[in-house]
This record gives C-alpha cells, structure tokens and sequence, in this order.
C-alpha cells in the first residue's frame, strides 16, 4: 500500500466532502411531521437529554460522526473536533485508523480526538476485515469508549483504488466477541435494510449505526476521483436515513445511532422519536468549520441541544422515551417505501 497515497487520499475526501455539500439533506426527515400538543403540562428545564448507549451514558443524544484523520491537515481537524466534543458533551468519533495501524507516523493525527477531551467519550474506527488484535490497537490508541467497524461496500466498489472482495460478517462477529468496550457497526451513507441488521443480531453485534442516504455521497466523492467519472448512476444508491431508521425498528434487539443528512434539531428529534438513541452529524459539522470558526460552530452544536430541548417540550416530552412514544405523520412516499416493504410504522 502506497501511504503517501492514502494521506492523499483523506486530504481529497475532506475537500471534496465540503465540494458536495448540500445545505438541504435528501435524508428524508422533510417527510415526518409530529403533531403538535396545545398543553404539555411541562417546563422546559424538566427535559432530561441523557441517553443509553451499551454500557455508555451520553448527557446528550448528539454525537460528533467520524470524519476523518491520516495526515497533517486531517490531524487539525481531529483537535478542533476532540475540542467541539469536550466543550459539548457530545460523544467524538475517529475516522477510519486503518493508515495509523499501518504506519505509525500518523498515529499523531489521530490522537488529537482524545488529547483535546481527556474526559469525554470517544468512538475509535476502523474498516470491516481487520482482525482482532487491530481493532484492539485501534481502541488502545484513543483510549477509546467504543469502537466502531465501517462497512462501505458501495464506497470501495467506486472508489478506484478500492477493494473488491467483501467477506466481513464473521471476523465483526469475532470482534465483538473479544473486545471489552462495545462495538458498534457503521454504514458511511447508504443505508440498512432489516435483513443486513439481522445478520449482524445473529453474529452478536448490538449497536448499529445506520449512515444513512442523505448526508455526505461517498460515490459522488469517489467517482469524482476516477478519470472517466462514469458511475454517476450510483449516485443515489441506498436507504436513505428514514428509511433505515423504519427499517431498524424491525430488529428491535439493536440499539441505533442515526446519521446521515442531519442538519438541525427537528431532524435530530425526529430521528430519536423513530428509535434512535443518539443522533450525529459529520458534513454539517464540518462544512461550519471550514466556512466560519471553531467557536460559531461550538455554539451551532449547543443550540441543537437547546433546540432539542424546545421541541421536546413542545410535545410534552420530559426524556427521550417519551419523546419514542409520539406519532409522526409520513408522506405518501414514505408510506408507500414502508408498505412495499412490509415495514409496520
């Protein structure tokens, strides 16, 4: 493997992440509305925003997503986003470590994450298909809370460098097994269906986290990169992240956090009322970091948490159970993919 190439590699999908950014998301959450309640009985500073995650407690159920990390440039992201989560209270995770189990050289880009939030919680990240001992080294690395294994198909089949071979399902399972923090397994933007969920319940994992269609377009990213650019009609691949989340509920054993196109608190609230326990956010995040500064995007985070808080109490909702028990109201096509599918709503 060529690192070089591959530190290369992160510095493109950080710009070009930012090149494909949409400030309206094609997640589908447009398409849920609550209905409102008139007496919520309730004040605001009654909202308790704490959420369960495994063995984890969150104080608030926003994390920052996996973004990036490998080379010099990603390495300052990685301390602006260690600093955003300490300052926060949101959980931080890592981008893929999978270049810092190779060359050590970028372990330095990487640790920044938990040297900015000694305290806080921190996901490490790599890929499906590496063993156990490496996901164990990921997680020594960051000291990390928990550990989160990519599966990226639809990212490596149009990434022109990537692989093309994808047996992952056992070796996820053996981790789990082994590994005494909780493994979570992450989508990068294209969704799940209740069958690829099931065969993760069966192998014992617990916690999925869903990247859902909608957010930041790793075949938009990585076509890019080809010099024909001709697998655009790939473009809109996958389940989106309201999809998923109606999908996830048909495997209720699993615990779900929901990405993918998540841009403000009514996204956020919805997402949580459809079963998630946590909520996060990668492109919107980023995209205020490099349009305006660490402190305004510090104080965007703070205000989702505010915002959250206003909505729940507009609904009469003083925690996040009660905030799962509420009816949302589905467009005609979000019916129509849920009913196609068999999916009670």
């Amino acid at each position: 493997m060529d690192l070089s190439r591959h530190a290369h590699r992160k510095d493109e999908h950080l710009s070009l992440a930012e090149k494909f950014y949409q400030p309206t998301a094609a997640s589908q959450f447009d398409q849920l509305r609550f209905v409102h309640q008139s007496l919520p009985e309730m004040a605001r500073a009654d909202v308790d925003l704490q959420t369960q995650l495994g063995s984890l407690t969150l104080p608030v159920p926003f994390m920052i997503e996996a973004m990036t990390g490998g080379s010099p440039r990603t390495g300052q992201v990685n301390a602006q986003l260690g600093r955003l989560a300490a300052a926060t209270g949101m959980a931080v995770a890592s981008g893929s470590q999978s270049i810092a189990l190779q060359d050590s050289s970028t372990v330095e880009t990487f640790t920044p994450l938990r040297e900015n939030n000694p305290d806080g919680i921190v996901f490490a990240n790599i890929g499906a298909g590496h063993t156990v001992a490496q996901a164990q080294a990921a997680v020594s690395m960051l000291a990390a809370d928990a550990l989160e294994i990519h599966v990226n198909t639809a990212q490596e089949i149009v990434m022109p460098e990537g692989d093309r071979t994808f047996h992952w399902l056992a070796g996820i399972g053996e981790t789990v097994a082994a590994l005494d923090v909780p493994v979570i397994v992450k989508e990068v933007g294209f969704g799940m269906a209740h069958e690829t969920l099931t065969q993760l319940a069966e192998v014992g994992v617990q916690i999925v986290d869903l990247g859902g269609r909608g957010g930041t377009n790793f075949v938009q990213i990585e076509n890019f990169r080809r010099p024909a650019k001709e697998l655009s009609y790939l473009d809109g691949w996958g389940q989106s992240t309201v999809e998923s989340l109606f999908e996830a509920q048909q495997v209720p054993q699993l615990q779900v956090i929901a990405t993918g196109g998540v841009r403000q608190p009514l996204d956020a609230a919805k997402a949580l009322a459809l079963g998630a326990q946590v909520v996060g956010s990668a492109g919107q995040i980023l995209h205020s970091l490099i349009k305006t500064d660490e402190a305004t995007t510090q104080a965007m985070l703070l205000s989702w948490q505010a915002g959250l808080r206003d909505i729940m109490t507009l609904l009469g909702c003083t925690n996040l159970a009660a905030l799962r028990e509420k009816q949302l109201l589905l467009s005609p096509e979000l019916l129509a993919y849920c009913q196609q599918r068999g999916l009670t709503y």
